[in-house]
């Protein structure tokens, strides 16, 4: 069964939409395509991070001040 698609106007930079234009043709795919992939590799990217985010809420906080001077007492900065 074939997935429904929804029509949505998006506006994009006159420049994005040429290299799209051009990457749609020597790819052989639609613009819809090219974009519904970046699409969803942006999301999960996102969801991954939100996975990383609640594996170390249990974690101590470290201020920025401690992690400098723990970057220095190891001597990589």
């Amino acid at each position: 069964m074939a997935t429904l698609s929804k029509r949505s106007t998006i506006y994009l930079d006159p420049t994005l939409h040429h290299a799209l234009r051009l990457k749609a043709l020597e790819t052989s795919c639609s613009m819809s395509k090219i974009i519904n992939e970046a699409l969803r590799e942006a999301l999960a990217e996102d969801a991954n991070d939100l996975s990383a985010f609640e594996e170390r809420a249990d974690e101590p906080l470290v201020s920025y001040e401690q992690m400098v001077k723990k970057l220095r007492q190891d001597g990589r900065i």
